[in-house]
């Protein structure tokens, strides 16, 4: 089990998992502690990703256990798994993976619609982490009109934005200049470190990793070395690599390239004041009156749907997001 200072918010043990005849996890532990940020490094095919996917309710280990907040969650279904990404974890990509047709704030919101937050209170809400991310006056621009570094910030406002107990980011600045990726590094830690969330980051350059806690070296399925960031030795990318989360099925789509409607996790929450003079400057949550958790009904969010923004968007309609529908399995998902 990896070193962890008091309980660890997720772990995983004995992680097995496998893809025909090849082993991608032999056998994995794993933990992070809470406000702790932890660098998945190793060349490609070694496994890393696969652990990712594991400990995010992406794919199912085929033995071991995932556990969150002392709950065991490997065992839950797919739909009650979609629940839990909406409400617990948040997900940073390579490449924002925000959607094109709606402007920046609402991307930000889309994660609280998802879940019945009235669009609103969700966009109200989304438009306070403007300011204390440095990007003030760009809420209605869309994700074409930002810059590569702007248009992460919002992929990481829509990561934290449902307040998860970890976030996980899939090189964050894998697409990004070696200035601009610096400083959006910078803010993802500090901001998952503030909110009290993990964070868990899967690179391959020893640079990204040297900003986190703790760095561990995954190969051939196996955890070979684990430390300080000091201690990372560079990692050899052969030129063929994406460099990012390798896509596997969901619920709607590809996670690496479904939207993240439908992975990006939100946690629902009672009407908040909009910020003004005096606020404190890092949005702040109304927790004495939270509201229910609240799997959406199924059907397609889109244009006219139930919980899809009322902006129309200009030129071709855009397309609709697919939401798993709400089975016994999401029984279990709101005990979370």
């Amino acid at each position: 089990m990896s070193a962890v200072t008091g309980a660890p918010v997720l772990s995983g043990e004995g992680l097995v998992k496998r893809f025909g005849s090849t082993t991608a996890l032999a056998g994995v532990d794993f933990a992070v502690g809470r406000a702790e940020s932890v660098a998945i490094m190793g060349p490609s095919g070694s496994g890393k990703s696969t652990l990712l996917h594991c400990l995010a309710g992406i794919l199912r280990p085929d033995t071991g256990t995932v556990t969150l907040d002392g709950k065991r969650i490997e065992g839950l279904g797919e739909a009650a798994r979609s629940v839990l990404r909406r409400t617990r974890f948040g997900f940073v990509f390579q490449f924002g993976q925000l959607l094109p047709e709606l402007p920046a704030v609402e991307n930000v919101a889309l994660p609280l619609m998802l879940d019945g937050v009235p669009r609103r209170t969700a966009v109200a809400r989304a438009a306070a982490w403007f300011a204390p991310l440095g990007l003030s006056g760009l809420e209605q621009r869309r994700p074409g009109e930002l810059s590569g570094g702007q248009a992460q910030r919002v992929a990481i406002a829509r990561a934290l934005i449902c307040e998860p107990a970890v976030v996980f980011a899939d090189e964050p600045t894998g697409s990004l200049d070696q200035n601009t990726g610096a400083d959006t590094l910078r803010l993802l830690t500090s901001a998952t470190r503030k909110q009290g969330a993990c964070l868990v980051m899967v690179t391959h350059d020893p640079t990204v990793a040297a900003a986190c806690d703790r760095v561990i070296e995954v190969r051939d399925g196996l955890i070979r070395g684990q430390g300080s960031p000091s201690a990372a030795a560079p990692v050899h990318v052969g030129h063929g690599s994406r460099g990012g989360v390798a896509p596997v099925p969901v619920a709607g789509g590809l996670a690496g390239h479904v939207s993240p409607a439908v992975v990006n996790g939100a946690r629902p929450v009672a009407a908040a004041p909009v910020a003004s003079e005096g606020a404190p400057s890092w949005p702040a949550t109304d927790v004495e009156h939270p509201a229910p958790i609240v799997a959406f009904s199924p059907g397609r969010v889109g244009t006219g749907s139930p919980g899809a923004p009322s902006r129309p968007a200009p030129g071709p309609q855009r397309p609709s997001v697919p939401v798993s529908a709400e089975t016994h399995d999401e029984q279990g998902a709101r005990k979370w």
